[in-house]
């Protein structure tokens, strides 16, 4: 807010610094900017000024500084519709969020930039007003999808803070472009695959509390835990996680339901957000079945680092599906990728390779053929799949993109052997 008479002939404004004077020594209008950034790194200023370009907003600005500066030089100015503010450096950002708070025009969208990897931290900044929080380094496709949602007022509340951090878990999420195109088996059995051949600690976390299958492929009884968990995820401990999470194996755990039909689950976003903040402190891989209807109800879910597997067949539907959904979770970033796996190649209904390749554009990244062997021993569970040579196979070359290395070849017979 601008303090203070107008300057007269002759004389300078005392109302604010950096005030603009016009013809006739008129002051003139100060040029509000549609955006402003105060950043403390170079890296982070072109990232930003990238962004306003791409945005059309040629008029944003980006300054040196910090949210104090923010502060102190907003209390002189008129507020943009966009602020942008690092607390890089700052121990208790808090203190100072607060305060902009108060002083903020209610009009203006505050969008924090920091270092910590802290979802505490990011529920903070949310309950404070904060429009969104962007750890470092950013990364210039996710920073301009979320601008331009918030100056567009469509921003629908995507969290995009980086939930695991180096030290943490990495997440699988595997979704199903529509049913029946096998998104269970698929997690399921490349969860066992990471644990059993590549020998690391992983959960898989089915999000179908009322009809889904992982349980029943990984032979184990779900409980009530997981329904707990989500309606009640403050309580979530170490304790938590030793009697809810089903051991199927030293290395692989499976967190699932089974509810009953007369009583809706829903899921929250916030709640299945700490939920996997606390899976992912306990184990290197978190795989989660995400039925495709409950992820559209959690937008955040599908920005999250680590890897997307897109489930389908090859029947026209799904290779129309899976287009739809490789748009709505957007291009890969050097944080988040997403994998088409083929599953059922060859079965009754599938379109020509040529044509399939040719309506998704590219083609899968995994295939799968189909076979009576598979669709046999899918029904008796993953212990019946892993004899399934086509199973065994494809996990292996999808576990070279979720952990990296070298697809081994399956032993045949002479191999077993003679070595």
């Amino acid at each position: 807010m601008r303090s203070g008479a107008p300057a007269g002939p002759g004389e300078e404004s005392s109302g604010m610094r950096g005030t603009l004077v016009g013809f006739d020594d008129a002051p003139a209008p100060e040029q509000v900017p549609s955006a402003v950034a105060y950043v403390l790194d170079d890296d982070a200023g072109a990232v930003l000024r990238r962004c306003f370009s791409d945005l059309g907003m040629p008029d944003a600005r980006v300054e040196r500084g910090s949210m104090v500066t923010a502060i102190e030089e907003l209390a002189q100015r008129t507020w943009p519709r966009l602020l942008i503010v690092d607390v890089t450096g700052i121990d208790d950002p808090m203190i100072g969020i607060n305060r902009l708070a108060e002083m903020c025009d209610p009009t203006t969208e505050v969008v924090v930039l920091g270092e910590r990897n802290d979802i505490s931290l990011y529920r903070q900044l949310k309950s404070a007003g904060v429009a969104e929080y962007f750890f470092k380094p950013l990364i210039g496709t996710i920073v301009s999808r979320a601008l331009g949602a918030i100056t567009t007022g469509i921003h629908q509340g995507v969290p995009i803070y980086n939930l695991p951090s180096a030290r943490g878990g990495r997440l699988v999420t595997v979704i199903g472009v529509r049913g029946g195109v096998g998104a269970t088996t698929i997690a399921v059995n490349a969860a066992w695959h990471i644990a059993t051949e590549r020998e690391r600690r992983a959960v898989l976390l089915d999000l179908d509390v009322q009809g889904g299958d992982a349980a029943l492929q990984l032979d184990v009884q779900p409980s009530h835990a997981l329904r707990e968990a989500l309606e009640q995820p403050e309580r979530i401990d170490d304790l938590f996680l030793d009697r809810g999470v089903a051991n199927i194996t030293p290395r692989l755990g499976l967190l699932a339901g089974l509810e009953t039909l007369d009583g809706l689950v829903v899921l929250k976003e916030d709640a299945v957000l700490q939920v996997l903040e606390k899976l992912l402190s306990h184990y290197r891989y978190v795989f989660i079945d995400l039925p495709w209807d409950a992820a559209l109800g959690l937008p955040g879910l599908l920005h999250l680092p680590g890897t997307m597997l897109l489930i389908s067949t090859g029947s026209l539907a799904s290779a129309r599906d899976v287009g739809r959904w490789r748009e709505k979770v957007g291009a890969n970033t050097p944080d988040h990728s997403t994998l088409h796996i083929l599953n059922k190649h060859g079965a009754e209904g599938s379109l020509p390779d040529n044509e399939l390749q040719r309506i998704l554009g590219q083609a899968p990244d995994v295939t799968i053929p189909f076979g009576r062997d598979v669709a046999a021993a899918t029904n008796l569970g993953t212990k019946a799949v892993q004899n399934c040579a086509a199973i065994r196979r494809g996990m292996a070359e999808l576990s070279r993109f979720i952990a990296g290395g070298v697809v081994e070849e399956p032993r045949t017979l002479w191999k077993r052997i003679f070595g």
